[in-house]
């Protein structure tokens, strides 16, 4: 786990020198190179991959974005030209560039806080591994080939499709999937999901709350070591496969075998693997709340 502050988060506690930090932020850029390497190559193209590009569109990011890396709050970094030009770094006459935590809480405080809220809630909360991933199938549901999300043939074609979404309870918790059911899928959940309710709902058990950690990592920016941003990253990309392999759709083109959920096998599979990845989440939500709190404080 990366160490955080124990001072005044307003001053650095730790200063690498030159050399230090750029033999980290190179480390970085080649993890994250390696990380995103077919989204690169696809890129000039326009060639979409509904699995390893979903992280890019969903989240509104770039290969770029996720390169770029910070040391996180209470490190100081010698000689850091390109961080000093950064917005919410400051330079002190000893040459220091750091994050200037008191400027970025008072632009972000808001950001930050929902997400603290949000983030201890979540984990808060026993993991709920029932849903068996039945949103996706839900958003497909009783739907026309042009209004599906993913340019993949329907594994069991749409009539086995729908008779899997009506076998099943739909017990989904998290509103950014619950926003994608298709009309006729809405009235079946058992919640009736809001942007509001949304911190009373989400639960460690969920792949997209889980996948989530991504997206509040980015938007805690350099508060963020790049570390974390990276383990983030590599945790929700992990999750994302496995969520379109226990998908409604035909993933085998990307040399993937489907996790059957509509069978008991596939439903075994489907919960060690939620429990799996809500282990991997739990040091990385706990130490996003660490910074949040170190920011807020």
């Amino acid at each position: 786990m990366t160490a955080l502050p124990t001072s005044t988060p307003s001053a650095p506690t730790t200063v690498l020198t030159r050399a230090d930090w750029e033999t980290q932020a190179s480390a970085h850029a080649e993890r994250a190179n390696a990380l995103t390497a077919g989204q690169r190559e696809r890129s000039p193209s326009g060639k979409r991959h509904a699995v390893e590009d979903f992280l890019f569109d969903y989240y509104s990011t770039k290969p770029r974005h996720i390169r770029r890396w910070h040391p996180g709050l209470g490190v100081g970094l010698e000689r850091a030209d390109a961080h000093a030009g950064y917005r919410w770094f400051a330079t002190d006459d000893n040459g220091v560039t750091r994050l200037d935590v008191a400027a970025f809480a008072a632009d972000r405080g808001d950001t930050v806080a929902y997400i603290r809220r949000l983030l201890a809630a979540t984990a808060g909360r026993r993991p709920v591994l029932g849903c068996f991933g039945m949103h996706e199938w839900a958003m497909v549901y009783q739907a026309d080939e042009t209004d599906r999300r993913h340019g993949l043939p329907l594994r069991l074609g749409r009539d086995g499709t729908d008779a899997v979404v009506e076998s099943h309870d739909l017990v989904c918790t998290h509103f950014d999937a619950f926003r994608f059911f298709t009309p006729q899928a809405v009235p079946l959940n058992e919640h009736a999901l809001t942007r509001e309710t949304q911190p009373a709902m989400d639960q460690p058990g969920c792949l997209h709350a889980t996948m989530d950690l991504f997206k509040w990592s980015m938007k805690l920016g350099p508060a963020v070591p790049g570390e974390v941003l990276l383990d983030c990253f590599e945790l929700a990309r992990d999750v994302r496969r496995v969520d379109m392999q226990a998908s409604p759709y035909d993933v085998s083109s990307y040399g993937l075998d489907a996790i059957a959920v509509e069978t008991p096998e596939g439903k075994r599979e489907y919960a060690l693997l939620q429990r799996e990845f809500a282990q991997r989440a739990e040091p990385l939500r706990a130490q996003l709340i660490e910074i949040c709190d170190a920011v807020l404080g």
